[in-house]
């Protein structure tokens, strides 16, 4: 597959995004002479060390917990290694954590052109991510079928639905009925949130420690759990546990 570059005129601008109704109500605060440059991805991240996951033309959202414990300092060095890595925009809702912009978040921001956006009311980051994804990924193409049911009925035809829901879920199938259901529906949230913890133990209804320590189990039975390609195709198996191939799986293990 060749990779997307920055300069692929296919891919959406900050701009574009920030006129997706899932970005009403955002406020651009610095860096509105960068708002052109194109957007490759959207990242939830909330940690100091951000810089060093971005491939360059990244959006990214933050509720503001990390910046908190950072002094003026910090921010500064936060602001310049996204700048230095390509990110090419920062998002901050300002409403838990933050009422305004720390003023060396924004200095930062201006010295470095860093398109700052922030939010004054609660927003859903899953909701952020899903709506740039399905821009970015549809840009400027031919209509296409946004389900995974192409793919479903192509492993069925050709008999491997029930092998490939082995090869990507094998240990979590191997599990007892009660935490083979608890441990799919909390990968299935994860990524559906772009493994945005608050989110998913919102639409659990569990605790976010509880997300964490599920995550770790998960991590442990399920290798790559971060690789971009080994979450479609978990995307597709969990699919699959609720199709035809899903029940025949299940009968397969009753016999």
């Amino acid at each position: 597959m060749t990779p997307v570059r920055l300069e692929d005129p296919m891919l959406p601008t900050l701009a574009e995004l920030l006129t997706l109704p899932a970005f009403a109500g955002a406020e651009v605060v610095s860096g509105h002479a960068h708002l052109t440059q194109p957007v490759t991805w959207v990242h939830v991240s909330e940690v100091a060390d951000a810089a060093r996951f971005l491939t360059g033309g990244e959006l990214l959202l933050s509720t503001g917990s990390l910046l908190a414990r950072m002094n003026e300092g910090e921010l500064e060095g936060f602001v310049a290694s996204l700048a230095q890595r390509g990110a090419h925009g920062l998002v901050l809702e300002l409403v838990q954590v933050f009422r305004e912009v720390p003023p060396a978040l924004l200095g930062a921001s201006r010295l470095h052109g860093l398109p700052l956006i922030v939010f004054r009311q609660e927003v859903s980051f899953a909701a952020l991510t899903r709506a740039a994804h399905a821009r970015i990924l549809n840009h400027g193409g031919p209509a296409l079928d946004p389900s995974l049911a192409p793919l479903l009925d192509a492993l069925a035809e050709t008999g491997r639905s029930v092998a490939f829901l082995r090869a990507q879920l094998g240990p979590l199938l191997n599990l007892p009925a009660r935490p083979r259901s608890t441990l799919l529906g909390t990968l299935d949230a994860l990524l559906t949130t772009n493994f945005n913890m608050a989110e998913t133990a919102r639409r659990l209804g569990v605790r976010r420690q509880t997300v964490y320590y599920r995550l770790e189990q998960l991590r442990a039975m399920l290798p790559d759990l971060d690789e971009p390609r080994r979450q479609l195709g978990l995307h597709l198996a969990l699919e699959l546990t609720r199709s035809e191939a899903g029940e025949a799986l299940s009968a397969a293990e009753r016999a």
